[in-house]
């Protein structure tokens, strides 16, 4: 049996995430239109290793530019955060619904991501370790550095998350999802 990680609220991103979506909310009004990534064939538990994904819905929430942003430190009691972006950093929020069997392919972000999954449970695989479930339930989350990961809703139920990624002043959407292959060994195990 796999060796599973589970993300604990110990483990989960800093309120920043929070501060961050909500200004990036308030900062926009562009929508996306939703669309649904109608799967080709049924996906089994043992057809992970594709690298187009199945069985997801995207939603756009909010997109916002900060260019005169340098550095965000707060200090209180025992929590410290830090936020720093060069040159300034794009702020995009979305939502993706995971069917029962659903994934999202191998791909990786131009930027580090925070997602927060708000519904069920989703289980993610790094590149750099594809044979690890990192499993995330509802109101934990996930924080994706941009080396690569593919997304998977192993359950039965429907599952959900926030996704808040960071990027380059005037990164587009588009932009944000950068297709790879399957990583060494992953079809094994992942």
């Amino acid at each position: 049996m796999l060796p599973v990680r589970r993300v604990t609220r110990s483990t989960r991103p800093s309120p920043r995430a929070a501060l961050l979506a909500l200004t990036a909310l308030i900062s926009s009004s562009c929508k996306e239109p939703s669309r649904t990534v109608e799967p080709a064939k049924v996906v089994t538990a043992t057809d992970p290793h594709l690298t187009t994904g199945q069985g997801s819905t995207p939603t756009f929430i909010g997109q916002a530019t900060y260019y005169h942003f340098d550095t965000v430190k707060r200090i209180a009691d025992d929590w410290d955060v830090e936020l720093t972006a060069k040159a300034g950093l794009e702020v995009v929020i979305r939502s993706f619904a995971y069917e029962p069997g659903a994934f999202t392919g191998w791909h990786k972000h131009p930027g580090p991501v925070l997602i927060q999954v708000v519904e069920g449970t989703v289980t993610f695989f790094e590149a750099d370790d594809p044979c690890t479930p990192i499993e995330v339930s509802a109101g934990h989350g996930y924080v994706d550095v941009g080396d690569g990961h593919i997304g998977r809703n192993l359950t039965g139920a429907p599952a959900r998350d926030v996704t808040i990624y960071f990027a380059r002043p005037g990164t587009q959407v588009s932009q944000l999802r950068i297709d790879m292959d399957e990583p060494a060994g992953a079809h094994a195990c992942s």
